[in-house]
């Protein structure tokens, strides 16, 4: 099996946030008289690619940010979404090998304190992977993984630690022909009541391999 890997790395804490600003200004109206008008015909021609396609994972952003959500006397949790993962594919099919799929994986690093506290270990951060544009019935999503004081959930599945499932395609080759699919992941970090304050960065990795 060959594999194709792209990692993206996405801040999972209190990283820069995108700030979209609009500006509105007054108006003056003139009165002007319209004496003519024509149109403009634009036409453009979009050959056939003739390179070989390629298979590729984009991230929309670099960063989000958790925020304090649902905590309780002896859990605090802080909650998010990662920016949209889009992998594109534009190899024809009789490019792709006969059995091949391709597979998404993420990891994340420890959180670091920015004033020396101790790092929250990467096992308290979990995520819900979810389709957005995507058919289930050609992609699947990766299990919930869940942090650490929730180990009674799931004691195989705590922590993104170690390379877990993102999403997924059984079969490259049959669904080459949709092209491009779409998916989040909701992220939940969960830690005991005692943990430090201050601000905190993480970084997670995806991976895609075929």
């Amino acid at each position: 099996m060959k594999a194709t890997s792209r990692g993206t790395r996405i801040g999972a804490a209190t990283l820069g946030a995108v700030v979209l600003s609009t500006i509105f200004g007054a108006a003056v109206a003139t009165a002007e008289e319209d004496h003519d008008k024509d149109d403009v015909d634009v036409t453009v021609e979009i050959p056939a690619i003739d390179s070989p396609g390629v298979l590729a994972l984009t991230v929309d952003g670099d960063s989000t940010t958790l925020t304090e959500n649902g905590s309780t006397d002896l859990v605090r949790q802080f909650t998010g979404t990662m920016p949209t993962v889009t992998v594109t594919d534009t190899r024809s099919a009789d490019e792709i090998p006969a059995g091949a799929y391709w597979y998404v994986l993420g990891t994340a690093t420890n959180f670091t304190g920015d004033e020396g506290q101790a790092p929250i270990n990467a096992n308290y951060l979990g995520w819900t992977p979810r389709l957005i544009d995507a058919d289930p019935g050609s992609i699947s999503a990766g299990d919930p993984v869940y942090s650490a004081v929730d180990d009674d959930q799931a004691p195989d599945n705590v922590g993104l630690v170690d390379e877990e499932l993102f999403a997924m395609a059984a079969d490259s080759g049959a669904i080459a022909a949709e092209g491009q699919w779409t998916a989040t992941a909701d992220l939940s970090l969960r830690t005991p009541a005692t943990v430090a304050d201050g601000t905190y960065t993480s970084t997670i990795t995806l991976s895609l391999f075929e």
